[in-house]
């Protein structure tokens, strides 16, 4: 019996959960208000929902088809799993992208597809998908494909001029990883189409001799996600892996998605998934060596095995481990040394720094631009204040560790 739309929008937005790389952050700003069409890129109005998770969903998140020719061990839709199979036409997907905007449901669209026949045939229905949205129903609204790495350069440059952000899945952080649990995909051509890719966006983005514009190609970048605890590899493996995708790539996002056990599935996986707080600690890390200037030494040196600290943030963990560099004098200090303070962020070492030209800064001055003095206090030398005795407590850390939960059997 052929399944209702209702039926495979259930089954399709479900398939598509395990990818987490759906942020439509860094787009070009569109709006159909003075230009006519339909749509905008702009987050007014827009109703977000959330996962189960916690993640907000305001996009369209929904896969073409989960048929897929791949047989990768990770996945609840490779080709030998047992699951409920379902597949949208080109057609489909536009309606429910317009209809879901037009009820103020979505901001855009997020599309992703099974691999059907070849990887240039899903490519290309892809693109069309893409350019109808554009071109015939002018759509202004934000558009992410998930690219194949195996299609014709021809297409993902398609894809580019209508899409604002398009990502290759570099799925784990090991070329060994790959090749035991996904051996159809090959990582040179991940990271050669990853290369082409960013070749074509950093062209783009330079103006043109005649006309002094940019051209308009994929202006939100390109982005990757790896699976966390599919394999053996320990957080500084993760993070070294995503360092250099960002140097090498000029990746916008590098996400990462802890694995989650699949039916029916290979001897090679775990049998049970990683705790969620481990990929919320890669995130907080992925943010100290972009924005802190962190190392990625310095951030997993702090315990043995190469991971990180489950009970703590990555920067606590680390000035824990470094009391030798505290405490530091906001008045006075650089803008280097006071990102290095556990609970102060980017914008409130650029408050701190103005604000001291003028005053010498207490610590209710800091608990007036929202900095948790109780984080801070041991680490921080002020205007009438000195950690003293706290900043050499043999038990500080306790003061930041989370509370012993008593367990159930239940």
């Amino acid at each position: 019996m052929k399944k209702s739309l209702n039926d495979r929008l259930a089954i399709l937005s479900d398939a598509a959960k395990y990818d987490a790389s759906c942020a439509s952050s860094g787009t070009s700003k569109r709006s159909s208000a003075q230009s006519g069409g339909l749509g905008s890129t702009e987050g007014a109005g827009i109703c977000h929902s959330y996962a189960p998770d916690g993640r907000c969903i305001s996009l369209l998140k929904i896969l073409m088809t989960n048929f897929c020719i791949y047989d990768c061990a990770y996945c609840v839709n490779r080709s030998s799993s047992n699951v409920e199979r379902a597949r949208f036409t080109v057609e489909e997907v536009v309606w429910l992208t317009l209809e879901f905007y037009r009820r103020n449901y979505i901001e855009g669209l997020f599309l992703s597809s099974g691999i059907i026949r070849s990887s240039d045939h899903t490519m290309e229905e892809m693109v069309r998908i893409a350019r109808e949205l554009r071109v015939t129903h002018n759509f202004r609204g934000y558009i992410h494909l998930k690219s194949i790495p195996e299609a014709s350069p021809k297409l993902i440059e398609e894809a580019g001029l209508y899409a604002d952000r398009l990502s290759l899945n570099i799925e784990l952080p090991t070329d060994v990883g790959i090749t035991r649990l996904a051996p159809e995909k090959k990582p040179v051509g991940i990271r050669q189409a990853m290369g082409a890719l960013r070749l074509k966006i950093e062209e783009a983005s330079e103006p043109t001799l005649q006309s002094k514009k940019r051209k308009r190609f994929a202006p939100a970048g390109q982005s990757t996600q790896m699976i966390v605890g599919a394999d053996e590899a320990n957080d500084a493996t993760i993070l070294g892996t995503s360092a250099r995708l960002y140097g090498s790539y000029g990746m916008k996002r590098v996400y990462y998605s802890a694995f989650s056990p699949i039916p029916d599935s290979s001897k090679n996986l775990p049998l049970i998934k990683p705790p969620l707080m481990r990929e919320h600690r890669l995130y907080q890390a992925d943010w100290l060596y972009r924005f802190y200037g962190f190392g990625i030494g310095e951030i997993t040196g702090q315990q043995a095995g190469g991971m990180l600290d489950l009970d703590l943030d990555p920067k606590l963990a680390w000035a824990l481990g470094n009391r030798h560099d505290f405490p530091v004098d906001i008045n006075v200090a650089a803008r280097e040394t006071l990102l290095r303070v556990p609970g102060l962020g980017t914008k409130t070492v650029k408050s701190i720094l103005s604000a001291r030209r003028f005053c010498r800064l207490r610590m209710e001055d800091l608990a007036r631009l929202g900095v948790s003095v109780k984080k801070v206090q041991a680490f921080v030398v002020a205007e009438g204040w000195s950690p003293r005795k706290l900043a050499d407590r043999q038990d500080l850390r306790s003061m930041f560790a989370p509370k012993p939960v008593q367990l159930s059997l239940l």
